[in-house]
């Protein structure tokens, strides 16, 4: 069906055109029982107000594909309040880029109002301001539905489906980019990405998860302003690196960040620990990238925890070597090391609390699963995280990092019932720690006297 398609289309820059190519019924493979109940209400509701009412952007994408859309998102010309007004159980959140989610059942509906062109003109209906770099901080000014496609980011994601009469408006010849597996930006590349930098880890994203190529002059201007990235709130990266590396592509998705120089803004420590010892350090983060992939795609759990305890393990390692210096033991070289790893990384990266100390937790099991005589096995299999420390212990011994041998012992004291157990923790040779020696008081000096 798409190639039937591209014969519509001419092959030109993308320029939304004020005039669409409409797809009428029948001319393509979507059909409105591909739309979930909950989008579908709430077009027909906007509709019924005398509103315009569309799905829009991924969710058009991902049918074209033949793929199942994640969710629904839905672009009308009514205001946020106005869709507040229309739907009891909807709420308008976000202040940079207003949307209003309708609860319909148990989906939400992601409600946009058509965006006109930013301007710097100052006017009473003006809601928008850039930063002197060309970063849009807010952006709430409305328009018509052919200014909205212009501010789509890529062209195949400013398809319009209408599915009361079945018919898809493409305002940016989406549809042959969608046939040729073309990720373009529309408008200049080089200003998109100064207004959301975001926009070069969208493309980096699309490409991993889609199989898609960027387009030359799309792919040309990451590398001319992909510095950019870093003025980003590190709140809105921590969400952004969830979505690259959490959707069943992270090993591609890792691969083409390094590509485009965008890894090492997102993870400076990581890519310099890389760059220092790019044979192991990468061998482990992609084999924890490719199970992190196998993991998602058959549908088991995934925590961010475990995910930036790999990425940035090659960094913790490397910052062990500055306080393993002298006598220091492991376990204050270790510590010492994660605080530092982890307040910078937080810097680039904001990851919450809430994963930074399981994170901790995982590389500290790392110095405590070797000891395993007498009850310590069975104190740490109590543990909360030693499912995931054994998982990380597996995972250093798959890439390399250490012998084999330890993993499989945890495995079998696992399986084994409790006698077996003890047989086998009896059985263990407690390791020689290296301790610090403690220091002899000086003796008291006798005082002079005059």
């Amino acid at each position: 069906m798409l190639k039937k398609l591209s014969k519509i289309f001419r092959k030109s820059t993308p320029v939304v055109s004020n005039e669409p190519h409409i797809i009428k019924d029948g001319q393509h493979p979507l059909s409105p029982k591909q739309i979930s109940a909950g989008a579908r209400k709430v077009v027909e509701q906007l509709s019924s107000d005398g509103y315009e009412a569309f799905l829009v952007g991924g969710c058009v994408r991902d049918l074209m594909l033949g793929l199942k859309p994640k969710d629904f998102d839905v672009a009308t010309d009514a205001t946020p309040e106005q869709v507040n007004q229309l739907f009891k159980r909807s709420r308008i959140i976000g202040r940079r880029f207003q949307i209003v989610h309708v609860r319909m059942g148990p989906e939400i509906i992601e409600v946009t109002t058509f965006r006109a062109h930013h301007t710097d003109k100052k006017s009473s209906g003006n809601d928008s301001r850039r930063s002197s770099k060309g970063l849009l901080l807010r952006d709430n000014i409305f328009g018509s539905i052919n200014e909205d496609a212009s501010r789509r980011d890529f062209t195949m994601n400013a398809l319009y489906y209408h599915p009361q009469d079945n018919s898809i408006y493409d305002y940016a010849d989406g549809l042959p980019d969608i046939e040729q597996r073309l990720i373009h930006i529309i408008g200049n590349p080089a200003d998109r990405y100064r207004e959301d930098p975001v926009r070069m880890l969208r493309a980096v994203r699309f490409a991993a998860k889609l199989g898609f190529q960027i387009e030359d002059n799309t792919e040309a201007a990451i590398t001319k302003v992909h510095q950019l990235l870093a003025d980003i709130p590190s709140a809105r990266l921590f969400d952004e690196v969830l979505k690259l590396l959490m959707h069943g592509h992270a090993l591609s998705t890792f691969r083409l960040l390094r590509q485009y120089q965008l890894f090492g803004i997102l993870f400076p420590a990581t890519e310099a620990a890389l760059a220092n010892d790019p044979g192991y350090y990468l061998t482990f983060v992609e084999q924890a990238l490719t199970n992190t992939d196998i993991r998602i795609r058959g549908d088991k759990r995934v925590t961010p925890a475990f995910l930036f305890a790999a990425l940035l393990w090659p960094a913790l390692k490397e910052q062990e070597k500055v306080f393993s210096q002298g006598d220091a033991s492991p376990i204050y070289a270790l510590h010492q090391a994660a605080g530092e790893v982890t307040t910078r990384q937080c810097q680039r990266v904001a990851i919450p609390r809430r994963f930074t100390l399981p994170m901790r937790e995982i590389w500290e099991l790392q110095l405590r699963l070797p000891r395993r005589a007498g009850s310590q096995a069975f104190r740490l299999m109590e543990n909360k995280r030693f499912r995931a420390g054994y998982d990380f212990l597996l995972l250093r011994e798959d890439a390399g990092e250490i012998e084999s041998g330890l993993g499989d012992w945890w495995t079998q004291f696992q399986d084994a019932d409790e006698d077996k157990r003890q047989t086998m923790a009896d059985s263990v040779q407690q390791p020689k720690s290296k301790r610090r020696r403690k220091r002899r008081k000086p003796p008291a000096k006798n005082p002079v006297h005059d």
